[in-house]
C-alpha cells in the first residue's frame, strides 16, 4: 500500500460475545486500515477521484464529492497527514505566538483559532514568546509550521522581529500601517461607544481605567475614550493604568474611589475596581457606574451584573484563520486590514446620575 493510501479505520466492535470482523451491520469497516482503493470501490469511482476529494481539488462535481465522503464516513476512511503533506508540500498546521493565557482575552482567542482552524482541516501548535517574538518564530519553523498567527500583546514585537523567509502572518491587533495582514476588533469604536453610553445617562465625565500602555488594544480603547469625551467638548481627565488583571483594578480603586462613572479597558479590571468601591462604601451603579469591555463569560454573573462592550472573539479567529489559510493556499492578497465590530451589552453596573 502506497503512503496516499494509508489511512485509518475504526475499531473492530463485539457481538454476542466474539470479535466480529469484516463489516459491521452500520457498514463501516471494523478492523485493519481503510485505503483510497476501497473508498473508491465503495463510491463506485476511480481512486484518483478519492484522491482529488481528500485534497480539496475543484475538479469534482458535487454530486461525486458527495457520494465519496458518504463512502469515508461508511468505512471510516482517515486521510493520513504525513502522506498529504508529502503530496502538498504543506503540514496542515498552524502556529499560535502568544505572550500569556493568563488573560480571559487570550484564552478565549486560543480556543476560538482552535476551533476555527479544525473547521478547514488544520491542526494548531501553540507556542509562548516568553523569549520573544524571533525566538518563537524560530521554533515554529523547526515545526514546518505553514504559517502562524500572533496574538494581542505578542503583536507589538512582530515590526522588529526576525522571521524565516516564507513563513505567512496573520497578527491579531497590529496598527493598521503594519507591512502584514492584521486583524482586530474595532477598539477604539467600542471605547467611545461605552462613554457616550455613560454620558448619555448623564455623567459630566468618564473617568478611564486604561490597560498596559505598551498595547495596541489598550492604546486604542483609551484612543475611543479620549475622542468621545473631546467630541462632547469634555476635558479629559488623566487615565489611571492596570495590567488587565482583576488585582491591578482592584489596586485602582483608591484613584476612581470619587468618580461617578468609570470606563475600564476590559472586563477583568472593572471585577477588581467594583469590589475596590464596595471596599471604600461606594454602590454601583447607585454611586459609580461602571462599565468594562470583552463581555467574559461571567460578566453577567457579576455584582452588579456588568455593562460592557462584546468582543467577538469567534468572528476574530475565524477572520484570522480564513486569511491565513487563504494566504497559504494562494488565494489572498499579500496584506490586507480586517476589523471586527464590538457592541454594547447593558446590564446592571450603570445607571442615570
Amino acid at each position: 500500500m502506497s503512503d496516499s493510501d494509508l489511512g485509518s479505520a475504526g475499531r473492530s466492535g463485539t457481538h454476542g460475545g466474539a470479535v466480529s470482523s469484516g463489516r459491521a451491520s452500520s457498514g463501516r469497516v471494523s478492523s485493519g486500515r481503510v485505503s483510497m482503493a476501497m473508498v473508491a470501490s465503495r463510491a463506485g469511482v476511480s481512486g484518483q477521484t478519492v484522491s482529488r476529494v481528500v485534497n480539496d481539488s475543484p475538479r469534482v462535481d458535487p454530486a461525486t464529492r458527495e457520494r465519496v465522503e458518504k463512502a469515508m464516513a461508511e468505512l471510516g476512511y482517515r486521510p493520513h497527514r504525513a502522506a498529504r503533506a508529502l503530496r502538498t508540500g504543506r503540514s496542515q498546521t498552524i502556529g499560535l505566538v502568544v505572550t500569556t493565557l493568563a488573560t480571559v482575552g487570550n484564552s478565549r482567542m486560543l480556543q476560538a483559532t482552535a476551533e476555527a482552524a479544525g473547521e478547514r482541516g488544520y491542526a494548531l501548535t501553540v507556542v509562548t514568546a516568553a523569549a520573544g517574538v524571533a525566538v518563537a518564530f524560530e521554533r515554529l519553523a523547526e515545526q514546518e509550521v505553514d504559517g502562524a498567527i500572533v496574538l494581542n500583546e505578542a503583536s507589538a514585537q512582530v515590526a522588529e522581529a526576525a522571521r524565516p523567509a516564507g513563513l505567512r502572518l496573520v497578527v491579531v491587533d497590529a496598527p493598521t500601517d503594519a507591512e502584514f495582514t492584521a486583524v482586530h476588533s474595532d477598539h477604539a469604536g467600542g471605547a467611545a461607544t461605552a462613554t457616550a453610553h455613560l454620558l448619555a445617562l448623564g455623567h459630566e465625565t468618564v473617568h478611564h481605567l486604561a490597560g498596559p500602555a505598551d498595547s495596541f488594544a489598550a492604546a486604542e480603547r483609551e484612543s475611543g475614550w479620549r475622542a468621545a469625551l473631546t467630541a462632547a467638548g469634555i476635558e479629559v481627565p488623566a487615565a489611571v493604568r492596570g495590567d488587565w488583571s482583576a488585582a491591578s483594578g482592584f489596586a485602582a480603586g483608591s484613584a476612581l474611589v470619587a468618580a461617578s462613572a468609570v470606563f475600564c479597558a476590559n472586563d477583568q479590571m472593572a471585577l477588581g475596581l467594583v469590589r475596590a468601591l464596595a471596599d471604600a462604601g461606594r454602590r454601583v451603579p447607585e454611586d459609580v457606574s461602571v462599565i468594562g469591555f470583552d463581555d467574559v463569560p461571567d460578566a453577567a454573573n457579576y455584582r452588579p451584573p456588568l455593562t460592557t462592550i462584546r468582543q467577538d472573539f469567534t468572528a476574530l479567529a475565524q477572520r484570522a484563520v480564513t486569511a491565513l489559510v487563504a494566504d497559504i493556499e494562494g488565494a489572498a492578497p499579500e496584506t490586507f486590514l480586517a476589523v471586527v465590530p464590538t457592541s454594547l451589552v447593558e446590564r446592571s453596573s450603570t445607571a442615570p446620575r
